[in-house]
Order: structure tokens, then C-alpha cells, then sequence
């Protein structure tokens, strides 16, 4: 099993650890509806070091990057980053990535997902054999911090020494933090504002450290992947296993703003056959419940007696619960007929029915 720089850290601190896509990493320090509350009302540091990073240059880079996923990185400005994803031949989705251009435009950056990260650059070799270009796998050279909440740009500016104001969101920069030259975006995987600094190898510890300090007087703590999953899922990002996967198409999925039809993409022609023939006949959903039981991955969906989809996620929502009344979300595919907002069906556990509604994703946007 691998392990991040920060593993001994992680240790110290208190936090479970578990096997998550091969990495031994934090599930939680503390309860995952706790430090959930902490990054929407205060903040939280991550470890993503567990996430796959690779450089892509080369004279043909952009055109590689064209070929290889969904979005135009043609119009993708320097500094400034994109969601995309990659497909098959068939439409269906190997992963869902981030693409950054460089802030001198002298080359690019993706972030994969760790379970994927084998396979992703096994396909991301393959077809740079078609194009002068220069695929570099920095995952071990280049760790990965996350910090998200409110008070993130308060907290990193401290150590920062670029001016974060200046900073938008899906934007990347050249900076120092703690003295160290690095890079830092501004992207997040929460709902709320934060930054992910790409920090040298050996220095990872020194700016874990400095974060924390930076973060004791505006309640910052620690915070594992439990949280991490339940704020995403309030946020409607989709989770690459649950919403998304080799079974799925980015255009049921409601992704498919992260596909441009400009470029002859790997998958484009099977997106295009899909669009003619009106789509796939299912549609991802949010559905909301008050009821005691929660809805959770595999968990059938039905209309009356008829099975028309199933979870994909569903958690607790700390966000939403109010009062001592629980508040439990979920996504699901559903069959397009029963998609409509307002729509009531029913998730079934244990062969009993329990009502539930659909909603408009996201369940939670944070205010602006």
C-alpha cells in the first residue's frame, strides 16, 4: 500500500486510517458530520496526495490534450483551468480529470483520480504516441494540500506570499508558500472557496505544519475523506464510482457543459450517436428524504410497484438537518419519465419502501 509524505502526520494527529485506491489515508480525525460543519462554517486542511498529477508538454501538447479528453483546451487560457473527462470509444466515462494551462503557457497540468490513476496513464501513453509531446508522472516528485472553507483565503494568505484576492476561481498561479516557490489553484471539491498548493517534494510536512498553525485561530482542523465525500455530495460533485463510471455517459450525467464538440475527442462519435437517438433514456438525479433510513449506493428506486432506478450516493446531510430532524440525500439514475423535480418515488432497503422526492442538484450552494 502507498502513502503520502504526510502519512506519520496524519498518525500523529489522532486520524483513522484506512485503504482507500491503494493509498493508506485519513477517513476522519474527529465525527464526519463534525468536521463536515467545520469546513462549511470555519475551514479544513487535505491531504490529496493520494491524487494523481502529470505534466504534459511538448509542441503538440494542446493537441494532445484535444484528442485526449472532453473539454476544448484550445480556449483554455493561461493560468485558468477546466473539468473534463476521459471516455472510451463507447462515450462512457474512465474518469473525470482536471486540465490546467500553465500560468506562462509553456505547457500543461492534469489531476487524475487515484483509483483511476494506472489506468489513466497507461491510456494518456498511449495516445502520446501520436503527437511530440512529453507526459510526466510527478504524483511522487509533487505533493498535494488541500485547504477549503470560508476562511481559506484568510488562513493561506498568512503563508502565501501571492496576493489570493487576485485569484479566481478555476485559476492557477506561480506563488511561494512558506518560502517555497510552487504552484496554487483555487478549484475545491466541497461547494466552498479553498486552494490546492502543488508543494516540492521534502517540503510537504513544513507546509502541512504551517497550515495548521496559520488555521488555530479561525478553527481549523485536520479533515479526513468521510467529510470530504459527504461535502461533495451536498455540493453535487459527482464521486468517480458512484455518479460516474465505465457504465455511464457524461451526457446522463448532466456533465455535459464539460464537453465541447469542437475537437475530435476519444468517444466524441458515440456522444454524437447518443445525442440522435435523444439520449439514453435515463437521467442522474438528486432525491431528498426525511425519512429515518438513508438512501445509499446500489439501493433500487422505484415508481409504484415499477423499479426505475438506483443510488448512486446518499448520506446524512449535515448541512441541510436542522432541529434534530435528519435531512438525507442521495443521487440516483432514474428512468427520463420520472426526472422532473417534485417527481415522488420511493428507495427501497430491506424490501420496504421509503418516500422520497426528487430535487434540483446541487442540494447545497454556498453563498457568493
Amino acid at each position: 500500500m502507498q502513502a503520502t509524505a504526510l502519512e506519520s502526520a496524519h498518525i500523529a494527529l489522532g486520524a483513522r486510517m484506512v485503504s482507500f485506491a491503494g493509498w493508506n489515508m485519513p477517513v476522519q480525525y474527529r465525527g464526519i458530520l463534525e468536521e463536515a460543519k467545520t469546513v462549511r462554517e470555519h475551514a479544513g486542511l487535505f491531504d490529496l496526495g493520494h491524487m494523481g498529477r502529470v505534466k504534459v508538454y511538448g509542441p503538440q501538447a494542446e493537441d494532445y490534450l484535444q484528442r485526449l479528453q472532453t473539454n476544448d483546451a484550445a480556449s483554455i487560457k493561461p493560468g485558468r483551468i477546466r473539468y473534463a473527462m476521459l471516455l472510451d470509444d463507447d462515450g462512457l466515462t474512465q474518469d473525470d480529470i482536471l486540465v490546467y494551462r500553465n500560468p506562462k503557457n509553456d505547457g500543461f497540468f492534469v489531476v487524475i483520480n487515484a483509483g483511476n490513476a494506472v489506468r489513466d496513464l497507461e491510456r494518456m501513453n498511449a495516445i502520446a504516441k501520436d503527437f511530440d509531446v512529453t507526459v510526466e508522472d510527478c504524483t511522487q516528485t509533487l505533493g498535494m494540500i488541500a485547504i477549503q472553507g470560508p476562511k481559506s483565503q484568510d488562513i493561506t494568505q498568512q503563508i502565501c506570499s501571492g496576493d489570493l484576492a487576485s485569484l479566481g476561481y478555476y485559476a492557477w498561479m506561480d506563488t511561494e508558500v512558506c518560502g517555497v516557490p510552487m504552484t496554487l489553484s483555487r478549484t475545491g471539491y466541497t461547494g466552498e472557496d479553498g486552494f490546492e498548493a502543488y508543494v516540492p517534494k521534502g517540503h510537504e510536512q513544513t507546509v502541512w505544519d504551517a497550515f495548521l498553525k496559520a488555521g488555530v485561530a479561525h478553527n481549523m482542523t485536520p479533515i479526513g475523506l468521510g467529510a470530504r465525500d459527504t461535502l461533495r455530495h451536498e455540493a453535487g460533485m459527482p464521486l468517480y464510482g458512484h455518479e460516474i463510471n465505465e457504465k455511464t455517459n457524461p451526457l446522463e450525467a448532466n456533465l455535459g457543459w464539460a464537453v465541447k464538440m469542437n475537437h475530435d475527442f476519444v468517444g466524441k462519435a458515440a456522444l454524437e450517436r447518443v445525442t440522435e437517438a435523444g439520449g439514453t433514456g435515463r437521467t442522474l438525479v438528486g432525491l431528498i428524504t426525511h425519512s429515518k433510513r438513508c438512501p445509499r449506493q446500489g439501493y433500487p428506486i422505484t415508481a409504484g410497484d415499477k423499479r426505475i432506478g438506483e443510488v448512486c450516493s446518499g448520506s446524512i446531510s449535515p448541512t441541510l438537518s436542522k432541529g434534530g430532524t435528519p435531512t438525507n440525500i442521495a443521487t440516483a439514475y432514474v428512468e427520463t419519465e420520472f426526472a422532473a423535480t417534485g417527481t415522488e418515488l420511493q428507495f427501497v432497503v430491506r424490501d420496504k419502501s421509503e418516500p422520497c422526492i426528487v430535487t434540483e442538484l446541487p442540494f447545497y450552494k454556498r453563498k457568493r
